[in-house]
């Protein structure tokens, strides 16, 4: 089964490069890769009548992000575009995901593309990829393994996202006494690292404290039950701010202070990454004060780099989507039109 692999994705490396010359296109950069790759790609795979076959580990289905990242996935890697896709979310279960990735590799498939839950304990799984001759596409999330191991990273600037939440919150705030609390992400994952990172480097020199931070797993119920225990610990008045890592858990905060007879937005101001729809709906109603965007929609990009990679063409080891900012009034004209 993998010396077949092998030879399509041979076959089909060899039919892009004979397309791409009898259309007199030069070879694109890297930066290229996501129009110029898909489309060469896909035509590879119908003139050799297969379809490519493609392993996703995802994450799971924690929040509204995660889901449109999937759906956004699944389309790109459709058959209509020349893929088949073999699809699994492990439920925010390392060990599960990895699990996963094996059986990707034990079924032959020509490339794999992870989200991966967690940042370490990858070594070893991506090694016994790599011996299979498999490529892997890491999509939103990092990991720690040495950068050989995978072809290319395509996602968010999760540090940066945390810059902009702490740069709102530091003019904001400026240097009047603040109350903080943090909703984390996922334990051990790149963006609850990175943007904690980020957001305490804008921060450092502002008189805003930081008094608790909890993991809320990127879930609106792990939000809820983190801010109903921060409300019992502190009350409604011993918090000022909220910095969650994710819309989802700043929507369960929302609940949380309603239900302790606070006013999110007013009483608890809210800074929060996403910008999923009812988070900027959330916005618009004033329960959420800035967010910080996290753009879910990757699979036409992480499409594009398996067609690259699969052809044999360069590309960067590391590629980051733009991220936006949004104030109510940014969020009342954007979200007529946004896709998630």
């Amino acid at each position: 089964m993998r010396s077949q692999g092998v030879r399509k994705r041979q076959f089909l490396g060899l039919i892009t490069v004979l397309a791409v010359a009898l259309a007199a296109c030069g070879g694109g950069s890297s930066s290229d890769t996501t129009a110029g790759g898909e489309g060469a790609a896909t035509t590879a795979g119908e003139s050799a009548g297969e379809l490519v076959t493609v392993g996703f580990a995802q994450t799971g289905s924690e929040s509204g992000w995660r889901s449109a990242n999937t759906e956004s996935m699944k389309t790109a890697f459709s058959e209509e575009n020349g893929f088949e896709l073999i699809f699994n979310a492990a439920d925010n279960d390392p060990a599960a995901q990895i699990a996963a990735v094996r059986g990707f590799i034990n079924q032959g498939v020509d490339a794999i593309v992870i989200a991966p839950i967690v940042e370490d304990g990858w070594e070893d799984v991506l090694q016994e990829a790599a011996d299979a001759e498999i490529p892997v596409i890491l999509e939103d999330r990092t990991v720690t393994a040495p950068e050989d191991l995978y072809a290319t990273w395509v996602g968010l600037d999760f540090k940066r996202e945390g810059v902009y939440a702490g740069e709102w919150a530091a003019e904001t705030f400026g240097d009047t006494p603040t109350k903080m609390v943090v909703l984390e992400g996922t334990t051990g994952s790149a963006p609850a690292n990175d943007r904690a990172e980020g957001f305490d480097e804008a921060t450092a020199e502002t008189a805003i404290e930081k008094i608790d931070s909890q993991t809320g797993d990127f879930t609106r119920d792990g939000g809820k039950t983190v801010m109903e225990g921060f409300l019992t610990k502190y009350g409604v008045d011993g918090i000022d701010l909220v910095y969650a890592h994710n819309d989802d858990m700043a929507l369960g905060a929302i609940e949380a202070i309603e239900a302790a007879g606070g006013v999110p937005g007013e009483d608890i101001q809210i800074v929060s990454i996403d910008a999923v729809h009812d988070g900027m709906q959330a916005l618009i109603d004033g329960k959420i004060n800035y967010i910080v965007e996290c753009n879910p929609l990757l699979g036409e990009l992480a499409a594009g780099f398996v067609n690259s990679v699969l052809a044999g063409e360069e590309v960067e080891k590391r590629n980051y989507v733009e991220d936006q900012t949004f104030t109510q009034e940014q969020a009342e004209e954007a979200l007529p039109d946004r896709l998630y």
